[in-house]
């Protein structure tokens, strides 16, 4: 349900459950977990199958207990603990504890089409820990509870506006953009892309 691919020095990681929007279960967390396992790769695109990036949890896997697993925060804390420039290529509407995995990432760009929602206060779940402080870095306070609290679904081009988002690329061009982005990383001498996102806040 995740499909793993290497590229040289770079990984692409897809979810790959589009007939369930990409919908993320246990063994999907779990399989983006262990695909960071080991030597980190040069640069990193997440990514989604189909038109939809991720609805974000299964619901029938969040009734039986997905919402307090470990499993979250192992798997976006594995991509934020990457020494590597980290992308996450949104290909659709990104939802919920999906965000997580984008806010892990140093960038996101995204599909003109894509909408933005984080619906834990409606579903009465907490968000993950990690998911509010990374999403108030990124767009303040205000906006984090908008999303967290309000309910608000955004569109791609007001997620763009606040920083949520870094670029939207037309959909027969995201891939090709994501991995331009990563270019000169790849093409650097080892150790050079860490030692600068270590000098990054």
């Amino acid at each position: 349900m995740i499909e793993v691919a290497r590229e040289g020095g770079l990984l692409v990681i897809t979810l790959n459950r589009p007939d369930k929007a990409n919908a993320l279960t246990a063994e999907m967390l779990a399989g983006v977990v262990a695909a960071l396992e080991g030597p980190p790769p040069d640069a990193l695109i997440l990514t989604g199958a189909g038109k939809v990036c991720s609805a974000g949890a299964d619901l029938d896997e969040m009734q039986a207990g997905l919402g307090l697993s470990p499993l979250w925060e192992q798997a976006s804390g594995a991509i934020a603990g990457l020494p590597c420039l980290t992308i996450a290529a949104l290909n659709g509407t990104l939802a919920g504890g999906a965000m997580g995995l984008a806010l892990a990432c140093d960038l996101r760009i995204a599909v003109p089409t894509a909408k933005l929602f984080y619906p834990v206060m409606r579903l009465g779940f907490l968000p993950q820990p990690s998911d509010p402080k990374r999403l108030a870095a990124l767009v303040g306070p205000a906006r984090a509870k908008l999303l967290l609290m309000a309910g608000a679904k955004i569109e791609a081009e007001e997620a763009l506006a606040w920083g949520l988002l870094d670029r939207l690329v037309a959909p027969e061009a995201l891939m090709e953009t994501a991995r331009a982005l990563a270019a000169d990383v790849l093409a650097a001498k080892p150790g050079h892309a860490a030692a600068i996102k270590a000098l990054i806040p």
